[in-house]
């Protein structure tokens, strides 16, 4: 049937959606709305909705959604709407520093010409410019203020080296990497009121990154979250959280609109049939109607490793007197820098006891909280796995190490060979009874029922990828008790299992 025979214009709000909580007003969006349309940028209904979503604020005018996350088929509107926003961001909102990234240098440089067109067309907004730089790999606009707008493709290590950054563009976002976020991420820690933003067609199955904030999304408790998806793909989760998709009418012009919120005005429907003519159903099913490819295998949920009976029987009543000199510390990170965990250990390899001191969201308030917990406990060492995502807050935890005038030698980074003896010591001590840890831990009990093992060489680690929950909890115990002293120094013994 032709599409000229229907009367069907875009779905505008996303069939995939979670909206963050604790919002107390909308000026901020309408605000950008309104200066993208001086400078015109109309945004159809759709687009203003994502911008009314992610601009959302709490009563002290931070942000509700720390994350944001834009997915729908291409020429759909992404590319005006995050202009939309970080227009906002230099004119509005004083915000100092916004990256901008792309996995493709071309279309990172693609948007940047979009925007020096849009400023270049206002007199008001260009009175405001200082700079334009236009030298390969240094791209950007630079305000008066002193606000500036960076332009990069995405590599490993793009990043590192800038601090205090607003707001975060993750264009092209189906190809994000761990190491990507890793980079990335540390440099919004000192800023008050941070935004990340990732934009993206259909995921791939190459896509973890995107995967686990979608899965995050579906499961519906993911915190300052805004998740918007059109999609024509019928999708839910089974109930270890694994993505469950159904198959679809290709074929079916209503599943267009539905998945196209620009169908029937920016994408003319004749346009569209042309498509699905020369794609086929598999392809044009990805790209225009948001069905991704399958989940990763590495990414589905595993059961747990360790028996919940087992992990039940570590529990004391009586955990020993934490004194000084007697412990060790350890802390660890989740991906993207949304967890951060402190524990401790004491007693001895043969007779060790686990506490979690500390877990909480972000990460910029670890180091300090470091510093503290060393001049009061003098521990024996301080540990982390520095080839995973905690390996981003060496450096800070270092610098205020240096400024607490405590020695950098207290610093134990396990190498993998190191990290695969302690998770297996970790897993034994739990089966075979010797491991303690006290009771109302709830993060480290959520994460011990969690946590899977990844297979590495001839051995296995914790699975953080397959991970629903912040098992940072876990890995930073599993390191504290791999540092005890093979005897105890002089931790009482009072164990009971």
């Amino acid at each position: 049937m032709n599409l000229q025979q229907h009367e069907l214009l875009g779905v505008q709000v996303p069939q995939i959606l979670h909206l963050p909580a604790n919002v107390h007003s909308h000026d901020a969006a309408m605000e950008a709305i309104e200066l993208a349309e001086s400078v015109g940028v109309l945004l159809d209904e759709s687009q203003q909705y994502t911008l009314r979503v992610a601009l959302s604020e709490r009563e002290d005018f931070t942000w509700s959604a720390f994350e944001v996350c834009d997915v729908q088929p291409r020429q759909n509107g992404k590319g005006e709407t995050i202009q939309a926003r970080e227009l906002a961001g230099l004119f509005l909102f004083d915000e100092q520093l916004i990256i901008h990234t792309a996995h493709e240098l071309g279309t990172a440089m693609e948007a940047f010409r979009r925007m020096c067109s849009l400023i270049d067309s206002s007199k008001e907004l260009s009175a405001k410019v200082a700079n334009i730089r236009l030298g390969n790999g240094l791209q950007s606009i630079e305000l008066k203020s002193g606000a500036r707008l960076k332009y990069k493709a995405r590599t490993g290590g793009s990043g590192r080296g800038f601090a205090g950054a607003s707001l975060i563009v993750f264009d092209e976002a189906y190809n994000l990497q761990a190491e990507h976020l890793a980079a990335l991420m540390p440099t919004l820690s000192t800023h008050p009121n941070p935004q990340v933003w990732y934009a993206s067609s259909a995921g791939k199955s190459t896509s973890s990154a995107l995967w686990k904030i979608r899965r995050r999304a579906l499961a519906g408790d993911a915190g300052r979250l805004a998740y918007l998806e059109h999609t024509a793909e019928q999708i839910a989760l089974d109930d270890k959280g694994n993505c469950i998709s159904e198959r679809i009418d290709v074929s079916d012009r209503r599943l267009w609109a539905l998945a196209n919120a620009a169908y029937g005005t920016r994408i003319p429907a004749d346009n569209l049939e042309a498509e699905y003519d020369a794609m086929g159903d598999e392809e044009f099913a990805r790209e225009r109607l948001g069905v991704w490819d399958p989940e990763p295998d590495a990414l589905r949920f595993k059961d747990a490793k360790i028996p919940e009976y087992k992990w039940a029987q570590t529990l004391t009543t009586a955990p020993p007197v934490l004194g000084e000199g007697e412990i060790t510390i350890s802390f660890d990170v989740t991906f993207g820098n949304e967890w951060a965990s402190v524990a401790v250990a004491a007693g001895s390899i043969g007779a060790p006891y686990v506490e979690v001191i500390e877990h909480r969201q972000g990460l910029g308030w670890l180091p300090a909280r470091l510093v503290e917990l060393v001049e009061r406990w003098k521990p024996t060492a301080v540990g982390c796995n520095g080839a995973g995502p905690t390996g981003a807050a060496v450096g800070a935890v270092l610098a205020a190490f240096r400024d607490a005038g405590i020695s950098a030698d207290l610093l134990h980074q396990v190498n993998t060979p190191d990290y695969k003896q302690a998770c297996g010591g970790f897993f034994a001590d739990v089966i075979e009874g010797r491991l303690t840890r006290p009771a109302n831990q709830g993060p480290l009990d959520v994460a011990a029922a969690d946590a899977a093992e990844r297979q590495l060489g001839d051995a296995w680690v914790w699975d953080l990828r397959s991970s629903v929950v912040p098992i940072s909890p876990l890995v930073a115990a599993t390191i504290a008790r791999a540092l005890l002293p093979v005897s105890a120094v002089s931790v009482p013994q009072v164990f009971a299992y």
